[in-house]
Formats: C-alpha cells, structure tokens, sequence
C-alpha cells in the first residue's frame, strides 16, 4: 500500500529568533546565512553555535564570503577551507556552497578543496547551478563528490516562474547519472507552485521570504511556516 512521503521543507534563518520560529512552524532544516542583501554569507560561527544550542532540527550552514557565485583566487579559497574547518569545529556537520568559474562551468578545484575540509558532510550545491552555462553538464562533473546530496535551485537565475518547465524536467530524471541528488525548489517560491512540483514528483522545498511577513527586516514568522508545512504535506507525493 502507497503512503504518503513527507515533503523537506527548510528555511532560511538569519539567527536565534529565526531559528526557534522555524523549528516551532514545522521546518525539518535550516539554512544558516547572514547578509542577504548579498543573498546570503556564512554567518559567524557564534551564530551558528547560539542556533545549534537553541533548537534540535538539521542546520545546513552556508559557505560562501562574498557576493556573487566566485569563489576567489587562492587566498579567497584558503579562507573559505579555513571557514569551514572552525565551523566543523564548531560542530557544524551540513552545509551549503556552490562555485562558477569565469566560462559558467562548476569551479571543480576550489569545490573539492572545500569539499575536502568538510570529511564527507552532507551538502548542498546551490543557486549557482541557475548561473551556471550548462546545467546537464555541471551536474555530470559533480557526480560522485562526496556528500553532495541536493541542489538548490529555482530552475531560472530569475526565480521559479521561469524556472518551472526546466524543473518538473529535471524531477523526471531523478535516478539519472548526475539526477540522482535531491532537487530543493527555493528562488521565488510560492505556494501556487506547489501542485506542480509536487505532481512533478519534486518533494523538497526552500523558503526565505515567504516565511516573513514582514519581509527580510522582520524575522521568521512559525505561522508562515505552518502554512508552508500544511501545504507541502497535504500534497506530498506518494511513496511505495
């Protein structure tokens, strides 16, 4: 007999309040940024230590020091390895980063010498993949890296309106060399895209915004994410 899969749903949380409001809404994970008028950096690892004491859900923090999806020449990359080495240290144990070189293809040496520090945690690739020249090929030369299990993505740089079609696509590769990561919709998500990408077989979903009703100045509201929750459950795919 079928049952019903519970959908992931995590959220962005920009500190303890955040966090707190999160977790009591319903979210299963979130994700640790700081400064999104940058569209998210790794927040201070006193953030993430003063989150993890506060609630017991997942934590994926993000590694990423400044705008845009580059990681810098060597210097720039040395100080992400050593981010994340004092994060780990820290006792973060997922995270969230993703790299473009200047052609649009995934910067391979830097996400592995990151990838390295990390000793096989779980992360996720993400919104580069929607900057990137050739999504189908960035993700063939990503297969196999160890912990890669998700890829953030709207479909679009632009959000999930115009990333629709390329993302109920990519959900009917799942399994596929290079298809087999999760696909975690987030980018201008809203609740009316639900029923397509959950009939889509989609069952991972990213709220930032959506989740303040006050918008990024405000903090996370738990009645906003107990919306989102009710929503991605009342609709959540089938599992044999």
């Amino acid at each position: 007999m079928s049952e019903r899969k519970s959908a992931l749903l995590e959220v962005i949380a920009l500190g303890v309040e955040d966090a707190v409001a999160a977790q009591d809404g319903g979210a299963d994970r979130l994700e640790l940024v700081t400064d999104m008028a940058a569209d998210g950096l790794t927040p201070p690892v006193e953030t993430f230590a003063a989150i993890r004491a506060s609630v017991d859900i997942p934590l994926r923090v993000m590694l990423r020091l400044t705008d845009g999806f580059c990681a810098g020449a060597e210097r720039g990359v040395e100080a992400l390895v050593r981010t994340a080495g004092d994060l780990r240290a820290a006792g973060a144990d997922e995270f969230v980063l993703g790299f473009l070189d200047r052609r649009g293809g995934p910067d391979l040496p830097a996400v592995e010498r990151i990838v390295a520090e990390l000793d096989g945690c779980p992360w996720t690739f993400h919104r580069a993949i929607d900057r990137a020249a050739d999504r189908d090929a960035l993700r063939g030369r990503l297969a196999g890296l160890p912990g890669l299990d998700a890829y953030l993505t709207a479909g679009a740089a632009t959000g999930v309106d115009d990333g629709l079609p390329t993302l109920v696509a990519e959900a009917g590769r799942d399994g596929e060399p290079g298809y087999e990561q999760r696909i975690m919709v987030g980018g201008g998500l809203r609740l009316d895209h639900l029923p397509h990408l959950l009939a889509a077989g989609v069952d991972a979903f990213h709220i930032g915004g959506a989740a303040r009703p006050l918008g990024w100045s405000g903090p996370v509201s738990a009645v906003a994410v107990r919306e989102w929750r009710a929503a991605v459950d009342a609709r959540a795919p089938l599992h044999a």
